[in-house]
């Protein structure tokens, strides 16, 4: 992976795709104060240095019936590196699960689960989760409304560069 050394414009590119990654190119390339064909070899180059990961479309989970979203706390009996790491395999193949965060703590994993409703997320919590090998329990919390869900990380478009 070939490694970019980050001055304002490629900042001000990054910050300006993480919040709209279906920007033009020529309206960035406005907002960084370049033209548009270094402006492509520039995101191009973030692409390949490994900056930006990837692209994708924030959905409206109530729109396709999604009403439900729960965090739940899990605990491990074990925390031995392949016990956790046959936790975070058995986590990936669940399509209910959205986020998956490993915690110092008492909390071992926190993992975002979005159901159609609380029926749901109990059949997933009995059917899948807590039958799952090492797991010591479970504590859920039900999410009430989502106030900030921001993408990414906080940019200092002026700033020094901070991966340095």
């Amino acid at each position: 992976m070939k490694r970019v050394k980050l001055d304002r414009i490629d900042r001000r590119i990054l910050q300006d795709l993480q919040e709209d990654g279906r920007m033009t190119n020529v309206k960035l390339s406005k907002r960084a104060g370049i033209s548009a064909p270094p402006c492509l070899r520039r995101v191009r180059a973030l692409e390949e240095a490994g900056y930006i990961t990837g692209y994708h479309a924030n959905i409206e989970p109530k729109k396709f019936g999604f009403n439900v979203t729960v965090f739940a706390q899990i605990a491990l009996n074990s925390q031995a590196e392949t016990d956790l790491e046959n936790f975070e395999e058995l986590v990936r193949s669940w399509t209910e699960v959205r986020e998956c965060h490993m915690l110092a703590g008492e909390t071992d994993f926190l993992l975002k689960v979005v159901t159609t409703d609380w029926e749901a997320y109990n059949t997933f919590l009995t059917t899948k989760l807590t039958p799952a090998k090492n797991l010591s329990h479970v504590k859920s919390a039900l999410s009430i409304r989502s106030t900030k869900m921001a993408p990414g990380i906080p940019i200092n478009v002026n700033g020094e560069d901070e991966s340095d």
